[in-house]
């Protein structure tokens, strides 16, 4: 560890960087501490009867530059960072920094609808309502499935959007060796994938939809030559796996010779990861550890990759 780094790193105490998470995010806590180069910060939860949560702060973050990482996984979840975010603020942190690494609602970031609530924002503002640490509060938050997210937050919050760009062309070469396609599995992605695909020097494949309904679509066209080839799809998050599924299909109709799918989130709610496994369309499935969900679903078919040094490097960059 470099002196200047852990100069930067003290805050008016002399200490280095403090680092807690929620509850569930404390395997990455653990992982960033591994480095040696923050302190953890230690937490006392109880869940009463009644449902309610008590914390208590067992490390003082008074003039400590503080980190505190933990993602909007459920409304409990968000309200868990939302008091911890206050409490080290107002136990006069003298800075905050939240790295929020999954940011749920993310699809629900417009009206489509007359009335609707667009919940991306709301829950932007009562991050945002946190209030101010002695010099700043940030927010950090990793490949967004709205690229304007950032701009929902408000008052003197500061963001960073983090790209694991470098963790999705590592897989991508992983899993497709030096000829493959990569794909995605609808229009939405088309331009980040082109970009991927760009960068490694492959063929990008893209798929367009028809909507029959409101809910329902089918696939109308591959757009690219996969026949024999192996494709690798690439999604921003992989929920129920239904799109993925859909997509997959198509590539193997169009010929591909084997088909892998890698998204940053891995959400994979209750009966999804099986869903995918059984539909026998997939080689393997690669995610990164942004979700709990994830880290605890890792198998044979199911590989798990940290973000947690795209993140440090990330912090050791905080002015």
């Amino acid at each position: 560890m470099s002196r200047p780094y852990l100069e930067k790193q003290q805050g008016l105490s002399g200490e280095p960087l403090l680092l807690f998470s929620t509850q569930k995010y404390q395997y990455l806590r653990d992982s960033l501490c591994s480095s040696g180069e923050f302190q953890p910060g230690r937490i006392e939860t109880k869940i009463f009867r009644d449902g309610e949560r008590y914390c208590r702060l067992l490390d003082n973050p008074d003039a400590r530059r503080v980190v505190l990482v933990g993602g909007t996984i459920s409304d409990t979840d968000t309200l868990e960072l939302y008091d911890l975010g206050c409490a080290i603020s107002k136990l006069g942190a003298f800075s905050l920094t939240m790295v929020i690494p999954y940011y749920g609602y993310s699809t629900m970031e417009r009206s489509e609808k007359p009335l609707e609530v667009v919940t991306a924002k709301t829950r932007a503002r009562l991050l945002s309502a946190i209030p101010p640490a002695g010099t700043a509060n940030r927010i950090m938050m990793v490949d967004l499935h709205t690229p304007g997210l950032p701009h929902y937050f408000e008052g003197c919050v500061q963001t960073r959007h983090i790209y694991a760009k470098p963790l999705i062309l590592q897989a991508c070469r992983e899993l497709g060796g030096t000829d493959f396609v990569l794909a995605c599995t609808d229009s939405g992605r088309a331009k980040w994938v082109e970009s991927l695909a760009n960068d490694m020097g492959v063929g990008a494949a893209f798929i367009l939809k028809r909507r029959l309904s409101g809910d329902k679509v089918e696939i109308a066209e591959v757009q690219a030559e996969v026949r024999g080839k192996k494709v690798v799809i690439y999604d921003d998050m992989i929920r129920t796996g239904g799109s993925l599924i859909q997509a997959a299909r198509a590539y193997r109709d169009a010929g591909a010779s084997e088909v892998s799918a890698i998204a940053t989130h891995g959400v994979l709610p209750k009966g999804a990861l099986k869903k995918l496994r059984d539909s026998g369309l997939f080689e393997r499935l690669v995610t990164t550890d942004t979700h709990p969900n994830a880290v605890k679903q890792k198998n044979d078919f199911l590989e798990v990759n940290s973000i947690s040094g795209l993140l440090l490097e990330n912090l050791r960059a905080l002015p």
